[in-house]
C-alpha cells in the first residue's frame, strides 16, 4: 500500500500573523546571551545588592553542591530537602520576622503556592492593579472571585472586601512595583485586609535587600510576624541566588506543605541555589550599608535620566512609544550600557520605558559612564518608524 504524501500542517500559520502584528507594533522581543567577558555596564538586571559574584556566595554555592551534588534529585516531600534547605528557611524566617518560612525553586512558583493554597472556590481575591504576572497566573489557576482593584487604592480594597458574599478572602499586592520601583501603601493596605476579615499577601520581590534595612517594606511599616499577613520572598534579586519562599506562620507553612501544588510536585531547589543563598543573606545581616549604596546609586541614575528619584532600587524612564523605548535602549547598549526596556503588556500602551536597577557596587567611573550615556539616550528625540 502506497504512502500518503506528507502534506504539512496549517494548524500554526497563525503564529506568523502573530510575529507580523508583534513587529508592526514595536513589541519584538529576541534573546542576548551574555558572554563571561562582557565589558557592558550593567544596569538592567535585578542584582540589587551586587551579592550574584561575591565570592562567598560563590563559595556557598560551591559547598553546596560538594556537599549535596549538582541537583536536589527530588521533590521536597521525597527527597529534595536537605538539611540546607531547612537551615535557609529558619535563617529567612528569622531575618524577616517571621514564625516560618517555606522555600521553592523559584519566586513565581512561591506566589502560585501561596495565592491557589490560601484561596479556591468560595473565596474572594483582591488583587492590586500593580500585581505581578506571577499573582495574576495565581489569581487565573485559583478558581476564586477576583476583583482587581486601581494600583495602590487602599479604600478600593476595602470597598471590595466590605461588599463580599464569600466568607475567605486575600488581597495581594507587590511592596515595590517591579515596573517603576514605587512602593505600594502596605501599611494602608494591610488596614483595609486587617479591619475586613482579609489575609493580606505582600511579594517583596523587590523590597527585600532594599528597604528596611534590607528586610523589606512589611517590616519597615512594622509588620512583620502577623498572624494575617504573608510575605513572598525570591531569592534570585538582591540575594543574587535562585528560588523563592514564603513566610508566614507556622500553620500556614504546615497547610502549604500539604496543598501547595508548585510544593508538592516540583524538584525542590538546587543545593547550590541553597548555598549561594544563605551566604548572601549572611552578607546582608553583616553589611547593611549595602542597603544605603543602592539608594545613592539610584539617585544618581535618576537625576543623570531625568526621572523622579525613586524608593528603591527601580529607576523608570517613560519615554513613550514602544519603538522609541528600544531605540533608546539599543543606543545606550550600543554606548556600553545594558539598560532594561518595558513595553506592553508589561506596561500600559504609550508608557513604554526604560527600566534601570541600581547596585551597590557600581564604582563612581561606572555610574559616572552611565550618566554620560543615560543623559544623551533620554534626551534625544526619537523618530517612530
Amino acid at each position: 500500500m502506497a504512502k500518503k504524501p506528507f502534506v504539512p500542517s496549517a494548524s500554526l500559520d497563525w503564529l506568523d500573523a502573530a510575529a507580523a502584528a508583534r513587529a508592526r507594533a514595536g513589541l519584538e522581543r529576541t534573546l542576548r546571551p551574555r558572554g563571561t567577558a562582557s565589558s557592558v555596564l550593567d544596569l538592567a538586571s535585578n542584582d540589587y545588592l551586587g551579592l550574584s559574584r561575591h565570592p562567598e556566595v560563590l563559595a556557598g554555592a560551591r559547598a553546596g553542591v560538594d556537599a549535596w551534588g549538582a541537583g536536589a534529585t527530588g521533590s521536597r516531600l521525597v527527597t529534595g530537602t536537605t538539611e540546607a534547605h531547612e537551615l535557609l528557611e529558619a535563617e529567612l524566617a528569622a531575618f524577616l520576622g517571621h514564625q516560618s518560612a517555606l522555600v521553592f525553586s523559584s519566586g513565581y512558583l512561591a506566589n502560585l503556592g501561596a495565592v491557589v493554597g490560601l484561596s479556591g472556590p468560595g473565596a474572594l481575591i483582591v488583587s492590586d492593579g500593580g500585581a505581578h504576572a506571577s499573582l495574576i497566573d495565581a489569581c487565573r489557576l485559583s478558581r476564586s472571585r477576583v476583583v482587581v482593584t486601581p494600583r495602590g487604592d487602599a479604600a478600593a480594597v476595602a470597598a471590595a472586601l466590605a461588599q463580599r458574599s464569600e466568607r475567605r478572602a486575600l488581597v495581594l499586592t507587590d511592596s515595590v512595583y517591579s515596573t517603576d520601583g514605587v512602593l505600594a501603601p502596605v501599611a494602608e493596605l494591610y488596614a483595609a485586609a486587617h479591619e475586613n476579615g482579609a489575609v493580606l499577601l505582600v511579594d517583596e520581590a523587590h523590597g527585600l535587600g532594599v528597604r528596611g534595612a534590607g528586610r523589606g517594606v512589611v517590616a519597615e511599616a512594622g509588620l512583620a510576624g502577623r498572624e494575617d499577613l504573608v510575605v513572598t520572598v525570591t531569592l534570585s534579586k538582591a540575594l543574587g541566588s535562585q528560588g523563592g519562599a514564603v513566610c508566614g506562620s507556622l500553620r500556614l507553612r504546615e497547610h502549604l506543605l500539604n496543598t501547595a501544588r508548585p510544593f508538592i510536585f516540583d524538584t525542590a531547589l538546587a543545593p547550590a541555589a541553597v548555598g549561594a543563598a544563605r551566604a548572601a543573606l549572611g552578607v546582608v545581616r553583616r553589611e547593611p550599608e549595602r542597603v544605603r549604596r543602592v539608594h545613592e546609586a539610584a539617585q544618581e541614575l535618576a537625576a543623570a535620566a531625568g526621572a523622579e528619584a525613586p524608593g528603591s532600587a527601580v529607576v523608570s524612564v517613560v519615554l513613550g512609544e514602544a519603538d522609541r523605548a528600544a531605540d533608546a535602549r539599543d543606543a545606550a547598549y550600543a554606548r556600553g550600557v545594558a539598560v532594561g526596556c518595558f513595553r506592553p503588556p508589561s506596561v500600559p500602551e504609550g508608557t513604554s520605558r526604560l527600566r534601570l536597577t541600581a547596585r551597590a557596587d557600581l564604582t563612581p567611573a561606572e555610574l559616572e559612564l552611565a550618566g554620560n550615556v543615560l543623559r544623551d539616550v533620554t534626551a534625544q528625540r526619537w523618530e517612530k518608524r
